[in-house]
């Protein structure tokens, strides 16, 4: 499963490169710099001058914008930024703001036709998004591509809004605080099953409270960091961008940063931290009250900016400027965790990390002196394992190292995989663990990042609190989704089996290993796309002309400010 997920991740992650951007270059060209023209615009409807409670629709502007944020900040914001820079050095931030920049305008061409083409049922609730405007505004024959969305909407939500957020929690919880991932799946899937059942209105009131709250306190940490740092901030935009053209060795894991996996690294992460271009913020935002369509499309265009152009900077930055991209750190691991090569073999680079040709892994029996591989070293993520030591645990439950051993490739009777085993004089050891000195990923590099500014641990408690929050806002958020793409295929009498799948696979994602989380995300999210890009290109011309249409006219408010 994790070498279709690794194949199936590459392979898509390259094929959603150039019509993701290139979606953005034309709808950026073609509706005039819409980001940048009307971005004040925008600000004025979020408070809410502009709501008029007698509109059709379930939630207000700044409900919905907080509904499709709490998807979009989240894991992407904390891991997701660390994760680009570990295999794309610090260039691949740069491709970040390019895919924000650009995702504004797909965010505006998206919500502007999910609130045209959406339905109105009979209680008043909505429903809209990429399956409507594909199926009502391309027309009938397009339905087939409108299906594929919303089959494709539900596996996402199993993806990017679920497994990945509960496998970045229990990983944070279980490094912090030593809860074991089996008690935090199941704290997730109780804690979002109480919240789904409620619906959107629901889901909008905790996310117009929990999402600026999260938001706030993130920032002021990543503030104080940078402050702290502040000194080497002009040098990490220099590297940034300087990376992000030519290679940087040393970055971005043993492999060093070239053009490509910047590029690669900058737009995956990007697409999973804002979501632009993949249609699943629109399913949010057409539950407004509005009967503008432009106007809710403007509010939209605010997630990119909010999401990736500021918070994900703050956390890039606090990463560059603290350095610890590029540290090595103490770690333990299990044998399954690690992978043997021969010493003096040059593995070599690959877009989803490391590649090791067969003759280089090592078949044959390996030999442990005082704890260390004769002949060998051993690779774990994108980088070596430094000073390695295999230790064992006797009665008393203390660790010592291997004095004289041998690792043994055996079959597995359950799997039928080959597995490392360790026998020693004494026997076989079953409890064997790896320590040494190895790069950070994921949401314990930002962590660390975060941890060498704030005294104590506390640099460590609020990652892993963000991370909770985020995991959180972003898994209710993505369960709306899958419940109007179960809507769309199957009615109402689809929502309750959705929901219990929903929960029970956060309580899965919460025991998964990283790249498998990962890579299932990155999969899910490149095939939701593609239908949704088709369907903005062939609809641009609607959206460019009801946009001009709308700011031709005098836009009067309806009331004060929220804020």
């Amino acid at each position: 499963m994790q070498a279709l997920i690794d194949k199936a991740s590459s392979i898509m992650g390259m094929v959603i490169i150039l019509p993701l951007i290139g979606t953005g270059i034309y709808l950026t060209i073609r509706l005039k710099l819409v980001q940048m023209l009307h971005f004040g615009h925008s600000w004025r409807v979020i408070a809410g001058i502009y709501d008029n409670p007698d509109d059709e629709g379930d939630i207000n502007h700044l409900q919905a914008l907080s509904a499709a944020l709490s998807a979009t900040i989240g894991i992407g914001n904390i891991a997701g930024v660390a994760t680009a820079i570990y295999f794309g050095g610090p260039g691949a931030l740069f491709w970040m703001w390019v895919t924000a920049f650009l995702g504004m305008a797909t965010k505006f061409t998206e919500a502007t036709l999910a609130i045209k083409y959406r339905t109105i049922h009979k209680d008043g609730s909505s429903s809209g998004g990429p399956m409507y405007y594909i199926q009502r505004g391309l027309g009938e024959n397009w339905k087939p591509l409108a299906i594929l969305f919303a089959f494709c909407t539900i596996i996402s939500s199993f993806g990017s809004g679920n497994t990945v957020q509960a496998f970045t929690v229990s990983d944070s919880f279980l490094h912090d605080f030593g809860i074991p991932k089996v008690a935090t799946g199941i704290i997730l899937a109780l804690l979002v099953g109480m919240v789904i059942l409620g619906g959107i209105k629901r889901i909008g009131l905790v996310a117009s409270r929990l999402v600026p709250f999260m938001a706030a306190v993130y920032i002021l940490a990543s503030l104080y960091v940078l402050i702290t740092n502040y000194a080497a901030i002009p040098s990490a935009f220099a590297v940034i961008v300087k990376s992000a053209f030519t290679p940087q060795a040393g970055t971005g894991g043993f492999l060093g940063s070239t053009f490509m996996m910047a590029l690669l690294w900058g737009v995956k992460r990007g697409l999973f931290s804002n979501e632009s271009g993949q249609g699943s913020a629109p399913i949010a935002h057409a539950a407004a009250k509005t009967d503008k369509s432009v106007r809710e499309g403007t509010v939209a265009m605010i997630g990119p900016f909010i999401d990736t152009l500021v918070i994900c900077t703050l956390t890039g930055l606090t990463i560059i400027t603290s350095g610890v991209y590029t540290k090595h750190f103490p770690t333990e691991l299990e044998l399954g965790d690690i992978q043997i090569i021969q010493r003096n073999t040059q593995p070599t680079p690959s877009m989803d990390g490391i590649q090791v040709t067969t003759e280089a892994i090592a078949q044959d029996n390996i030999s442990i002196h005082d704890g260390k591989l004769v002949n060998h070293d051993i690779l774990h993520g994108q980088g070596f394992l430094m000073g390695h030591v295999f230790e064992t645990c006797d009665e008393n439950g203390d660790w010592h190292p291997v004095a004289e051993g041998e690792l043994v490739f055996k079959e597995d009777e359950a799997s039928k995989e080959q597995r490392l085993v360790l026998y020693t004089p004494s026997g076989h050891d079953e409890d064997v663990r790896v320590t040494g000195n190895t790069l950070l990923n994921g949401s314990l590099l930002t962590s660390m990042a975060f941890e060498t500014a704030l005294p104590g641990k506390w640099g460590g408690y609020i990652i892993t609190f963000g991370v909770f929050l985020f995991a959180v806002s972003t898994a209710i958020s993505w369960s709306y989704y899958g419940d109007r793409a179960t809507i769309y295929l199957f009615g109402e009498k689809g929502l309750i089996v959705y929901r219990l799948v929903f929960v029970v696979v956060l309580f899965i994602g919460a025991n998964l290993k990283l790249e498998a989380a990962w890579g299932f995300g990155d999969v899910a999210l490149s095939f939701m796309a593609i239908p949704n890009l088709i369907a903005l290109l062939f609809l641009a011309k609607k959206v460019q002309k009801w946009k001009e249409e709308y700011f031709s006219m005098e836009q009067k408010p309806f009331r004060k400010a929220h804020f």
